[in-house]
């Protein structure tokens, strides 16, 4: 017997190619059984036909929205006969409602804030608008898949505004004093971008882009790991075999700033090219380059912002759950995921001043996050039973934020402002900078030079503001922070945590804003309304454990072969789910496209394969 196994492990020693080639035949026979003849029927194509319609005018009247989006919860809303639950109204959950509506399964969405949208909400205040999540979006031009997927979700319905060029802004140096380096859409534009202010590194851009593509190349490889066995994937990973497959996983346990490092010296190109980390929260030098060159990729065409704001996707999304008999509703704070006898999943606990109300389904669906489902919504030892257990230790919260809110008197040109975002940095070391400012107390921090500032506008980037906000404008300042900071406060009512966290949070907040009217002079008097929020608001406001904006943290571990293929949508908690960014990755696309691969779970399809299937028939058709 030893000489048997001693031969097999010759043969496969000294032929790899041929071991890598029956095993990716392996791969492919399970994807087509597992979305053809699998264990249980495929539901219903919902991309069999094109759902998009001509867009219909704005809804400008707020009362009508919020018949919408504000749809409180009282149980006799709760339609009878549910074929799935989903807790949380953010894109991820949405998503995956819509999807399933359009199968046909009659879907309860439950958000625990006053309105449907999760970071896709808006809030009004003192004759304010203002996004909270939504600041722009890439890959919403005709003909893109991301285009084409929100379009069939909302009807066509959701129409977006591209961004002034350039659309990012990079400021390197003290406030007021920094080197400026614009970034346009367009592959040409923006190389073309670089060059101006770097003309000795045309070399360097070049071979940056080059790398980028090489990484793009493999970008489905994440998805394709939380779609086939875990034993698989981990089989491949242990042996190293999964590395002749593919070299996805090599590359992606890289760091931005390894790769940066490798291209150049030049201090103010990295920071340039590593500008947009904060679009998912890992600095260079903890941040994967896979999910850095992901977003390069994701907003080569440039930025998008939702005409109508942000509300306007809940507003959209909605009606696709109602048309199949589902229902949105607000105010349901879920408490408890419900287990039976068996430990199946099969209903929520929704907690009301008047008493808990359980609504039961055959489906449940998490959008609450990793953290939120596993360590608040079910018992203890869940976690120990699901697909979770092995990673449990190698995921972490994201970093807090801090978001300033600002109203400003005056239009976008009476002001002279234009449709875009702007990323300021004291200076080029980005991450020796930040991790020395994110080192401090909290009374440190106060007296502390903020290190990034991320600067939009959100009433410059909407058509429609002017319409709707006559003579007003906005700003949105943000940066990041410690939930340290602010645990302490974490349990107070809002707006009554006392003194002494107004005066941290409004110590930061001054700081922020002094730094920006340091970019903008023409802002420092024109300032109508001034509100900060901090970690602490986050985790109130979305249910976010630690005050994070992006769910798990993006490092490096989160993109090992381990940790990706185990952050799936099925849980092995019997008819419980996960959905949104915590399976896929941060933002709107990346919740939505985690909403579209847990439906893949639960209807038992490959609706990548379809959702391309119907953009082809269309274009076709045309």
């Amino acid at each position: 017997m030893a000489a048997i196994v001693s031969k097999v492990f010759a043969f496969v020693a000294s032929n790899p190619s041929f071991i890598v080639a029956v095993l990716v035949l392996i791969l492919v026979i399970y994807l087509w059984s597992k979305f053809t003849n699998g264990s249980s029927k495929p539901e219903r194509n919902p991309f069999e036909n094109d759902s998009i319609l001509p867009p219909q005018p704005l809804e400008m009247d707020q009362g009508e929205r919020d018949r919408v989006i504000k749809q409180g919860f009282v149980a006799k809303r709760v339609p009878d006969n549910l074929d799935a639950i989903v807790i949380g109204s953010g894109m991820g959950g949405m998503a995956t409602a819509a999807v399933m509506a359009k199968a046909g399964k009659k879907v309860l969405v439950l958000e625990q804030h006053d309105q449907a949208g999760g970071c896709c909400h808006t809030y009004l205040d003192k004759g304010y608008e203002f996004d909270v999540g939504i600041h722009y979006v890439g890959q919403m031009n005709d003909g893109n898949i991301d285009r084409f997927y929100i379009d069939q979700l909302t009807n066509g319905q959701l129409q977006w505004a591209k961004l002034d060029e350039p659309y990012d802004t990079v400021i390197v140096g003290q406030p007021g004093k920094g080197k400026q380096f614009p970034i346009y859409s367009g592959q040409d534009r923006y190389r073309q971008g670089l060059i101006d202010k770097f003309p000795n590194e045309v070399q360097t851009i070049d071979k940056y882009i080059a790398v980028v593509k090489e990484y793009s190349k493999y970008r489905k490889v994440g998805v394709i790991a939380k779609m086939v066995p875990l034993w698989l994937i981990n089989l491949l990973s242990t042996t190293g075999i999964i590395n002749l497959i593919t070299p996805y996983f090599k590359l992606a346990l890289r760091s931005t700033q390894s790769v940066l490092d490798e291209l150049t010296d030049n201090k103010d190109l990295k920071a340039v090219l590593a500008y947009n980390w904060g679009d998912y929260g890992a600095l260079p030098d903890e941040g994967s380059f896979a999910m850095h060159s992901g977003l390069l990729r994701h907003f080569l065409n440039g930025g998008y912002y939702p005409i109508g704001g942000a509300s306007e996707i809940a507003l959209q999304v909605i009606p696709t759950i109602e048309k199949a008999g589902g229902k949105v509703l607000v105010r349901a704070p879920v408490t408890q995921i419900l287990l039976d006898k068996d430990g199946k999943a099969c209903g929520v606990r929704v907690k009301k001043a008047s008493g808990d109300t359980d609504i039961f389904a055959p489906i449940i669906v998490s959008g609450a996050g990793f953290f939120n489902t596993f360590y608040q919504l079910l018992p203890p030892q869940c976690l120990g039973k699901s697909v979770f257990k092995p990673i449990a230790k190698d995921v972490k919260h994201g970093v807090g934020s801090m978001s300033l809110f600002v109203g400003l008197e005056g239009t976008k040109e009476e002001l002279n402002l234009r449709g875009s975002n702007y990323w300021a940095y004291l200076n080029n070391d980005i991450c020796g900078t930040s991790h020395k400012y994110l080192n401090q107390t909290a009374e440190q921090a106060m007296e502390s030079e903020v290190p990034i500032l991320f600067i939009s506008f959100p009433s410059c980037k909407d058509p429609t503001w002017n319409e709707r906000y006559p003579g007003k404008s906005t700003c949105v300042v943000i940066t990041f922070a410690q939930w340290e900071w602010f645990e302490q406060w974490e349990k107070d009512r809002v707006m009554k945590r006392g003194k002494e966290y107004d005066d941290l949070k409004e110590a930061i907040a001054d700081r922020m804003w002094e730094q920006t009217c340091l970019l903008f002079p023409q802002l420092k008097d024109k300032v109508d309304y001034f509100e900060i929020g901090s970690p602490a608001t986050n985790k109130h406001y979305i249910a976010a454990p630690k005050g994070e904006i992006y769910g798990i943290d993006h490092n490096l571990s989160r993109y090992s072969a381990k940790v990706t293929s185990a952050l799936r949508p099925k849980t092995k908690i019997p008819n419980l789910y996960l959905t949104g960014q915590d399976i896929l990755s941060c933002g709107f696309a990346g919740a939505a496209f985690g909403g579209l691969l847990c439906a893949c779970s639960i209807l038992n399809r490959n609706l990548f394969g379809d959702l391309e299937a119907l953009q082809k028939k269309v274009a076709k058709d045309k």
